[in-house]
């Protein structure tokens, strides 16, 4: 057997679980000699191909990973991926034991890097027992009469006319409306709401796009009439405003501690107003954007966002994560020097979850990285795990322990 059938053979053992201890040792000096790094990486790509695509902008986030990944232990001997991690080995040992950890974690739905660790292993928990399957285009119409329409179980096609406007469920799930007479307008007042759990899109009657996240809500009328655009807005939703510089768009945002008026013209825009986040967060991805509250006012440029704080101050952020913001639009969770808390929040609203911390978190342990939303629970909670953190499921709710 040749060095490199050698090394395909262990690596196999080891990510089986099949490994005995002197083949990880054997594992572990074949991984220091640095003529095997283009091998081990061809081999890791191949075991990925044999259960799932590799993602798209692998090389990307090969680099990424290259890039950032701390420098966990190989362990001694465990069942990936629920392994513990420490940091005692040899620098090239723990470089690839982590490539590995995040190659594998991307063919479950994502990867994600731990920047802090503690310096001896971590007890593995068993994986959780139950499962939770991940959210979908779920969501609740409620007509100008007090109608209500479920909308993933509606058929495709028009699902009522409300004045002059038709309102259509299209084939891809989208709810649209369309303005069939202009003169004279008529117009009634809709609400489209998401549970936790959900998401869906949405297509005003100015032909402005609306991306609705889970446990949020948008309220509009059915024919835009008068001098502005004007809707309102709780949750979270992603905006893309079809351009009428004589109709501004006004988008009044609604949260547990504070309110906001988002002035628009033409532009494309996230607004984070869940309660349960410190700030009222008005990201811009395009265009320009004025932020009013109270007597406060802010203009935001592409790149920026702007805080709207629990004590009415506002405060920008010059240079704003677009793409960690508006993730979730794109079918991601995406963290970035998020903590524990931060990761299970997103986690609880799009799983329809309850979270229960069990102890002290510990608050240098950072996380960094991709996961798919289409991932179910155990799959994320097991990319999760791979830092000092442990879960466990029962019924819809998650018990968080360091």
């Amino acid at each position: 057997m040749s060095s490199n059938e050698r090394l395909y053979y262990l690596f196999n053992q080891y990510i089986g679980g099949a490994a005995t201890v002197e083949e990880v040792d054997e594992l572990k000096s074949l991984l220091n000699l640095p003529s095997y790094e283009e091998t081990v990486r061809s081999h890791l790509e191949e075991l990925l191909l044999q259960t799932t695509p590799l993602p798209e902008h692998s090389e990307v986030r090969w680099h990424a990973i290259m890039k950032q990944m701390r420098e966990p232990e190989l362990p001694a001997h465990s069942e990936f991926p629920d392994v513990a991690l420490a940091s005692r080995q040899s620098p090239f040992v723990r470089r690839w034991w982590a490539i590995a950890a995040a190659l594998v974690g991307v063919a479950i739905g994502g990867w994600l890097l731990f920047r802090a660790r503690p310096a001896e292993p971590a007890a593995v928990h068993p994986a959780p027992q139950q499962d939770r399957a991940p959210g979908g285009n779920v969501a609740t119409l409620t007509l100008a009469n007090g109608q209500r329409i479920t909308l993933d179980s509606a058929h495709n096609g028009q699902l009522t006319q409300q004045g002059n406007t038709q309102i259509t469920k299209l084939k891809d799930g989208r709810l649209a409306y369309k303005v069939v007479d202009q003169d004279p307008a008529i117009s009634g007042t809709n609400t489209l709401s998401t549970p936790r759990g959900g998401q869906y899109r949405l297509t005003l009657p100015d032909g402005s796009e609306v991306w609705l996240n889970a446990a949020s809500s948008i309220t509009y009328p059915t024919a835009f009439a008068g001098p502005e655009r004007k809707v309102s807005v709780s949750g979270e939703a992603y905006f893309e405003i079809a351009p009428d510089a004589h109709h501004p768009f006004m988008v009044a945002v609604q949260s547990a501690r504070s309110t906001e008026t988002i002035q628009v013209l033409g532009t494309s825009f996230n607004v984070n107003a869940y309660g349960d986040e410190e700030s009222l967060a008005t990201t811009l991805l395009s265009g320009s954007v004025r932020l009013v509250s109270g007597d406060n006012r802010m203009l935001l440029k592409p790149g920026e966002q702007g805080l709207l704080q629990a004590d009415g101050k506002m405060r920008l952020d010059p240079n704003a994560n677009v793409e960690e913001v508006v993730a979730w639009k794109n079918g991601l969770f995406h963290f970035e020097n998020a903590d524990i808390n931060e990761v299970m929040r997103q986690i609880a609203r799009w799983y329809d979850v309850e979270v229960v911390m069990d102890g002290k978190m510990p608050s240098t342990e950072k996380f960094d990285g991709e996961i798919s939303r289409s991932s179910n629970l155990t799959e994320v909670l097991k990319i999760l795990q791979l830092s000092n953190i442990h879960f466990s499921i029962e019924g819809k709710k998650v018990t968080v322990k360091p």
